[in-house]
């Protein structure tokens, strides 16, 4: 077994997930305003260390994946966020895109941008404690999208990505999302992903990827947000899993979905259909963000004596997910 395809497996093995804390500084900033909280980088500090530090994490969460900034910060005992995850038992994950940008000749759709530099940054990364890493490519559904330009575009670039991560010595985390915004059918997001993920593994093929060795996160398939027909789990569990089977290769060690809005429950929901299909080639996970630590941040809301609720809020979520796996 290689390195990277060990790295890999531990993450989405025994029934855990993988934890997304890699908002962007301007995101969290964001968030934490919403809650009533200063955007300042020690509030974002200090909310980080919370989700890290929540008891029992290990049990739920495989992997977590940080923002550049929390990388390099400290938690209040003095560890670095990588040090004190490989002291729980948890694997530390860095987000090295840079985040989607209009894609030139179509302004309506995006491409996903930081190739420029990456070998240096993997190998600084992997220096300071990071195990694997995630890129986020964003196709949009709408009456003209996604475009073949886009698509090309965004999976050419997973596959450089993963290319130079496995380089590195870094999993990469390929995550091609279809975004549920729109009022298109769950048919529509079907076969609009069918379509991505065909052409992403002919691009990872034609860099040479090691399937073996990366973690797919791909959106769940489901109805647009604003459409008016609403699919029960169970088409949903069925979709999703159809689609995979078409293309995705038994090679992959495991697939960790993202919720991409939807709500924390109905996530879960989801997940836990899959689980009850055939048996699969790859491990089916989560690898979720706001469906995660949103309840926490809900709850926390800047005030230390609220600590433990948001802790209680996050692990209730977390071993709500590794049950329904």
């Amino acid at each position: 077994m290689s390195a990277l395809n060990k790295i890999a497996r531990t993450l989405v093995s025994d029934r855990r997930g993988i934890l997304a804390a890699d908002e962007s500084i301007g995101t969290m900033s964001a968030r934490l305003e919403t809650v009533g909280v200063e955007p300042t980088a020690e509030n974002r500090r200090v909310y980080r260390e919370l989700i890290v530090t929540t008891p029992r994490l290990a049990e739920s969460i495989s992997g977590i994946i940080l923002a550049d900034e929390t990388f390099h910060q400290k938690l209040s005992n003095g560890r670095t966020f990588p040090e004190y995850l490989e002291d729980i038992g948890i694997l530390t994950g860095i987000k090295v895109d840079t985040g989607a940008k209009p894609l030139a000749g179509a302004p309506d759709e995006k491409v996903t941008e930081g190739l420029d530099g990456l070998r240096e940054r993997v190998a600084e990364y992997v220096r300071l404690g990071a195990t694997f890493a995630k890129w986020r490519a964003v196709i949009t559904i709408g009456e003209n999208a996604p475009s073949a330009r886009a698509v090309r575009a965004n999976v050419h670039t997973l596959a450089r990505y993963a290319g130079l991560c496995q380089e590195g010595g870094l999993v990469p985390i390929v995550e091609p999302e279809v975004l549920m915004d729109g009022d298109h059918s769950l048919e529509r997001c079907r076969q609009v992903s069918t379509a991505v993920l065909r052409s992403l593994f002919e691009e990872l093929d034609l860099m040479q990827v090691q399937l073996d060795g990366i973690v797919l996160k791909p959106n769940m398939v489901v109805a647009g947000s604003g459409s008016a027909d609403r699919p029960g789990v169970e088409e949903v569990a069925q979709a999703t899993v159809d689609t995979l089977r078409e293309t995705v290769p038994a090679s992959v060690p495991g697939i960790a979905f993202l919720s991409g809005g939807q709500r924390p429950e109905v996530a879960t929901q989801h997940l836990g259909a899959m689980q009850k299909l055939d048996p699969l080639p790859w491990e089916l996970t989560y690898s979720f963000g706001r469906a995660l630590v949103g309840p926490a941040l809900e709850a926390w809301r800047g005030d230390e004596n609220n600590r433990v609720a948001a802790q209680n809020a996050l692990s209730e979520h977390a071993v709500a997910n590794a049950a329904a796996r």
